[in-house]
């Protein structure tokens, strides 16, 4: 398992450049831009204030089904529509730019050899949870009134993951922004 990671890493490592980033970045800060507050809407508009397992940090099967319940049967399907249109494409743009730009900046700050190289691959963890909570929200969704444990259980679960590997992403950036001020800080000392 962990060549296979060696080999992903390494992989995602030479195509990390510097305009990769900036496109990354550009096509990341116009999908949240132009997208994002419109798929917002719909959420308002069909939740009435009961909010959306996507965005939520913690929740409950029982809350689950209240949200279901709110949604109604349009908002339902509109939450399934979004989950496999819109919300297939924003992880895949979000690790995108992140696994790039943790990458252009791990390339300058840690030596080829370094085990730490291996935290470039965070973003795609969260990606692989996304679409878990994807799925597992999609199926209470669909099913509703119906239960479903084994999804019930789950989403909550790969909801607060994905969550936490995305902000741990964050950090990771951050940290390796520090690291490259860091080295050019003693480069220029």
């Amino acid at each position: 398992m962990t060549d296979r990671m060696a080999a992903l890493s390494h992989f995602l490592y030479r195509f990390s450049r510097g305009w990769v980033v900036l496109l990354g970045f550009i096509v990341f800060i116009g999908f949240s831009t132009l997208t994002l507050p419109g798929q917002n809407a719909i959420v308002d508009e069909y939740s009435q204030g009961s909010g959306s397992p996507d965005t939520s940090l913690f929740y409950n099967a029982k809350q689950l089904y209240h949200m279901a319940e709110v949604y109604g049967q349009e908002g339902r399907t509109a939450y399934l529509n979004a989950r496999w249109t819109f919300d297939v494409a924003f992880p895949f743009i979000y690790t995108f730019f992140l696994v790039s730009a943790i990458g252009w900046l791990l390339n300058q700050s840690l030596p080829v050899g370094s085990r730490w190289r291996l935290i470039n691959l965070v973003p795609l963890a969260a990606l692989g949870l996304d679409f878990l909570e994807n799925t597992a929200t999609s199926v209470v969704m669909a099913r509703y009134p119906h239960h479903c444990s084994l999804a019930e259980w789950l989403a909550p679960v790969f909801t607060l993951l994905k969550w936490l590997l995305v902000g741990g992403s964050l950090v990771v950036l951050l940290v390796a922004i520090f690291l490259v001020l860091l080295r050019r800080i003693k480069k220029n000392a």
